[in-house]
C-alpha cells in the first residue's frame, strides 16, 4: 500500500478533515495535499505533527504493509 494511500484512508476512517489536521499540524492545505497525493513526503517533524493530530504514531501511518 502507497503511503498518501494509507494516510487518506486513515483520515477517512477518522473522520478527520484535511483543513483541521494541516491547522493543528501547522502546515498548509497545499502541503498535505502533496503529501497526500504523494508528490512530497513530510519532514520528520511534520510526521510527527500529523499522526499527534490523528493519534497515531509515525510508523502505523508510514509503515508499508
Amino acid at each position: 500500500m502507497d503511503i498518501e494511500c494509507k494516510l487518506e484512508d486513515l483520515i477517512k476512517e477518522r473522520g478527520l478533515k484535511k483543513g483541521y489536521i494541516s491547522e493543528k499540524a501547522g502546515i498548509s492545505r497545499a502541503t498535505l495535499t502533496l503529501i497526500l497525493k504523494g508528490t512530497s513526503l513530510p519532514t520528520l517533524p511534520v510526521a510527527f505533527k500529523i499522526a499527534e493530530v490523528m493519534g497515531l504514531s509515525v510508523e502505523e501511518i508510514w509503515q508499508k504493509k
